[in-house]
């Protein structure tokens, strides 16, 4: 297979002649790449912000702000990572209102 085809291959669903000549195809496809790359790791951030933002709700609502409620894991040795918590607050509000009940206990909030 010629580097030529690989490239139409790759091209394949690009509108105009970004599908049909060599050098714009080329062009479009090495840009398509560049845009993968950047967005497999974009997707990782913006995944973690919604962990972030979901904690930082169910917290609030048992009085506890996200970042004492981190620190305050973080310095019992607790590792749940982010995606963990943010599925316990969704799925199982008991669970994590047991980890927020910790927290405030150790912070001398109760």
């Amino acid at each position: 297979m010629a580097i030529k085809d690989k490239i139409f291959k790759a091209a394949k669903g690009f509108r105009g002649r970004a599908k049909s000549c060599v050098k714009i195809a080329r062009n479009r496809v090495e840009k398509a790449w560049q845009y993968q790359y950047r967005d497999r790791r974009n997707k990782k951030r913006d995944w973690r912000a919604l962990w972030i933002t979901r904690i930082n709700a169910a917290t609030r609502e048992h009085g506890v702000r996200y970042n004492e409620f981190i620190n305050s894991l973080t310095a019992e040795n607790v590792c749940v990572d982010r995606k963990i918590l943010a599925e316990l607050a969704v799925n199982e509000p008991k669970s994590f209102k047991a980890l927020v009940d910790r927290v405030r206990y150790m912070r001398g909030m109760d």
